[in-house]
């Protein structure tokens, strides 16, 4: 199985669990969790995040 990475704190999503998000632009999201899922909807930005992985 193909290993993925949440879209916003970059953690590795284990196969069968997370959330993926296509956008009619053609962009695919992929998040572990709500949390990140909403921080995005937010327009918040990884990098000013303390708790997100930065480049792990």
């Amino acid at each position: 199985m193909e290993e993925r990475k949440c879209s916003f704190c970059n953690k590795t999503i284990e196969p069968g669990t997370g959330k993926l998000y296509a956008k009619k632009d053609g962009t695919v999201f992929f998040f572990c969790s709500a949390k990140c899922e909403n921080n995005v909807a937010l327009g918040r930005v990884t990098r000013r995040i303390k708790w997100a992985r930065k480049g792990a």
